[in-house]
Protein backbone atom coordinates (compact mmCIF):
# COMPACT_ATOMS: atom_id res chain seq x y z
CA UNK A 1 0.00 0.00 0.00
CA UNK A 2 1.30 3.17 -1.14
CA UNK A 3 1.24 6.21 1.32
CA UNK A 4 -0.91 9.33 0.53
CA UNK A 5 0.65 12.96 -0.63
CA UNK A 6 1.34 15.29 2.42
CA UNK A 7 -1.97 17.16 2.84
CA UNK A 8 0.29 20.00 3.68
CA UNK A 9 0.47 23.32 1.92
CA UNK A 10 2.34 23.82 -1.38
CA UNK A 11 3.63 26.57 0.32
CA UNK A 12 4.96 27.94 3.62
CA UNK A 13 6.61 31.36 5.32
CA UNK A 14 9.99 30.36 3.96
CA UNK A 15 8.51 30.87 0.12
CA UNK A 16 6.88 33.94 0.75
CA UNK A 17 8.09 36.76 -1.50
CA UNK A 18 6.43 39.82 -0.50
CA UNK A 19 3.45 40.44 1.87
CA UNK A 20 1.68 43.56 2.28
CA UNK A 21 -1.22 44.06 4.36
CA UNK A 22 -4.13 46.17 4.37
CA UNK A 23 -3.32 47.38 8.24
CA UNK A 24 0.03 48.43 6.71
CA UNK A 25 -1.07 50.00 3.89
CA UNK A 26 -3.55 52.00 6.15
CA UNK A 27 -0.16 52.74 8.92
CA UNK A 28 1.90 53.97 5.64
CA UNK A 29 -0.95 55.86 4.17
CA UNK A 30 -1.14 54.25 1.17
CA UNK A 31 -4.63 53.98 2.28
CA UNK A 32 -6.89 55.93 4.34
CA UNK A 33 -9.32 55.12 6.55
CA UNK A 34 -12.81 56.68 5.70
CA UNK A 35 -15.12 54.17 7.65
CA UNK A 36 -17.16 56.90 9.92
CA UNK A 37 -17.97 59.17 7.04
CA UNK A 38 -19.00 55.76 5.32
CA UNK A 39 -21.14 54.42 7.57
CA UNK A 40 -23.18 57.90 7.65
CA UNK A 41 -23.65 57.08 3.96
CA UNK A 42 -24.77 54.10 4.64
CA UNK A 43 -21.82 51.49 4.35
CA UNK A 44 -21.71 48.40 6.97
CA UNK A 45 -18.20 47.49 6.49
CA UNK A 46 -14.91 49.40 6.83
CA UNK A 47 -14.11 51.56 3.90
CA UNK A 48 -10.32 53.16 3.07
CA UNK A 49 -9.59 55.92 0.31
CA UNK A 50 -6.25 55.33 -1.58
CA UNK A 51 -3.63 57.90 -1.11
CA UNK A 52 -4.21 59.24 -4.74
CA UNK A 53 -8.02 59.53 -3.95
CA UNK A 54 -6.98 61.23 -0.91
CA UNK A 55 -5.34 63.63 -2.63
CA UNK A 56 -7.33 64.40 -5.80
CA UNK A 57 -10.33 65.04 -3.06
CA UNK A 58 -8.35 67.81 -1.12
CA UNK A 59 -8.93 71.10 -2.37
CA UNK A 60 -6.13 74.06 -2.73
CA UNK A 61 -6.52 77.33 -1.43
CA UNK A 62 -8.74 78.84 -3.90
CA UNK A 63 -11.18 76.08 -4.22
CA UNK A 64 -11.50 76.39 -0.43
CA UNK A 65 -12.48 79.80 -0.56
CA UNK A 66 -14.77 79.34 -3.37
CA UNK A 67 -16.58 76.77 -0.81
CA UNK A 68 -15.10 73.16 -1.83
CA UNK A 69 -13.61 70.90 1.61
CA UNK A 70 -12.54 67.19 1.55
CA UNK A 71 -15.49 66.90 3.62
CA UNK A 72 -18.00 67.57 0.61
CA UNK A 73 -15.89 66.25 -1.59
CA UNK A 74 -15.46 62.54 0.28
CA UNK A 75 -19.14 62.55 1.09
CA UNK A 76 -19.77 62.44 -3.09
CA UNK A 77 -17.59 59.74 -3.74
CA UNK A 78 -18.87 57.94 -0.87
CA UNK A 79 -22.94 58.47 -1.46
CA UNK A 80 -22.03 57.45 -4.95
CA UNK A 81 -20.22 54.57 -4.22
CA UNK A 82 -22.95 53.77 -1.92
CA UNK A 83 -25.62 53.55 -4.74
CA UNK A 84 -23.09 51.91 -6.80
CA UNK A 85 -22.94 49.44 -4.37
CA UNK A 86 -26.56 49.18 -3.53
CA UNK A 87 -26.70 47.79 -7.74
CA UNK A 88 -23.97 45.95 -7.41
CA UNK A 89 -23.58 42.26 -8.78
CA UNK A 90 -19.52 41.14 -7.77
CA UNK A 91 -17.38 42.23 -5.96
CA UNK A 92 -16.16 45.74 -8.01
CA UNK A 93 -17.46 48.52 -9.81
CA UNK A 94 -16.89 51.63 -11.72
CA UNK A 95 -18.63 54.83 -11.19
CA UNK A 96 -18.35 58.51 -11.95
CA UNK A 97 -18.03 61.36 -9.44
CA UNK A 98 -18.25 65.08 -10.85
CA UNK A 99 -16.11 67.64 -8.12
CA UNK A 100 -15.52 71.11 -9.19
CA UNK A 101 -11.94 71.97 -9.55
CA UNK A 102 -9.56 75.63 -10.29
CA UNK A 103 -9.03 75.87 -13.87
CA UNK A 104 -5.97 76.47 -15.39
CA UNK A 105 -6.78 80.41 -15.51
CA UNK A 106 -6.49 80.01 -11.81
CA UNK A 107 -9.81 82.50 -11.59
CA UNK A 108 -12.98 80.31 -12.20
CA UNK A 109 -14.17 76.83 -11.37
CA UNK A 110 -15.48 74.24 -13.64
CA UNK A 111 -16.64 70.47 -12.79
CA UNK A 112 -14.22 67.52 -13.85
CA UNK A 113 -15.29 63.92 -13.54
CA UNK A 114 -13.68 61.38 -11.49
CA UNK A 115 -13.39 58.09 -12.91
CA UNK A 116 -13.28 55.40 -10.12
CA UNK A 117 -12.97 51.92 -9.08
CA UNK A 118 -15.10 50.48 -5.55
CA UNK A 119 -13.50 46.76 -4.67
CA UNK A 120 -15.09 44.59 -2.14
CA UNK A 121 -13.07 41.98 -0.53
CA UNK A 122 -11.19 40.52 2.41
CA UNK A 123 -9.33 42.10 4.53
CA UNK A 124 -5.95 41.17 6.75
CA UNK A 125 -8.42 38.61 8.65
CA UNK A 126 -11.25 37.88 5.83
CA UNK A 127 -13.52 40.25 6.95
CA UNK A 128 -15.12 42.57 4.28
CA UNK A 129 -13.42 45.90 3.52
CA UNK A 130 -14.24 48.19 0.81
CA UNK A 131 -11.51 50.31 -0.65
CA UNK A 132 -12.27 53.15 -3.48
CA UNK A 133 -9.77 54.91 -5.63
CA UNK A 134 -8.95 55.13 -9.08
CA UNK A 135 -8.74 52.44 -11.60
CA UNK A 136 -5.08 52.20 -11.66
CA UNK A 137 -4.17 52.23 -8.20
CA UNK A 138 -5.65 48.87 -8.14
Amino acid sequence: MTTPPSLSPLFDDDDLIFRYTRAEALADGALVDVTPTAQEAGFKFPVAITAALHHRLTPNAYEQAVGQSFEGRLWDVLWMASVRARRLNGSEAQYTVLIADQVEDHKTMAQHTLNLYMNIGPGDAGEPVITIGFPADF
